[in-house]
């Protein structure tokens, strides 16, 4: 990990937008990054470049379809603006939180499950030590970095979570970076 230190400058960034992160999150979910950002470029364009759920509950399903979303993405897009605008869903909440907690309140909402929640609380609330264990850039990076072959073995990733605990989102930044040097934001 030190020679990764030393390798890769930068830190762990957040545009403090709870609602614009969560969209991005959803358009990313198995895709590619070049799928994604091609959609997202679409999707952000169709918003007028302002993403805030107002905006997002006036656009049909149809044209955000037409963005290059599924079926899904759009629903859950669509359902999180409005929840958040009938106040059902209120990510202010999330602060107060464990971390296991926020990924149980952010898992009820469509489209999320478990690794997007953890990519919210390291990308958007900062969180210090999330690990996402089934991630494939972390995967990767553990793999590359410990010359372990791929895919590592679930022993191995929660050796290394205990090891970097409590600041497990820092490690888990860096061994990113040994896939891809392009800095990570969402």
């Amino acid at each position: 990990m030190a020679q990764l230190f030393k390798s890769y400058k930068g830190h762990l960034t957040t545009r403090n937008d709870f609602f614009f992160s969560i969209t991005q999150s959803i358009v990313s979910q198995q895709v590619s990054v070049a799928a994604a950002s091609s959609i997202f470029l679409k999707f952000k364009k169709k918003c007028k470049g302002k993403i805030n759920p107002k905006i997002v509950s006036k656009i049909s399903l149809t044209s955000l379809r037409r963005c290059g979303l599924s079926r899904q993405k759009a629903r859950g897009i669509k359902s999180l603006a409005k929840k958040i605008l009938n106040k059902s869903f209120n990510p202010k909440l999330i602060k107060d939180m464990t971390d296991e907690e926020a990924i149980i309140y952010l898992s009820n909402l469509r489209q999320i499950a478990r690794w997007t929640s953890q990519m919210l609380l390291l990308f958007v609330f900062n969180r210090q030590n999330i690990w996402p264990e089934l991630d494939i850039g972390l995967l990767k990076g553990i793999s590359i970095a410990y010359k372990k072959k791929y895919p590592v073995s679930k022993k191995f990733v929660e050796k290394l979570r205990k090891k970097f605990s409590p600041y497990a989102s820092i490690a888990c930044w860096f061994l990113w970076r040994k896939v891809d040097s392009e800095i990570i934001q969402y």
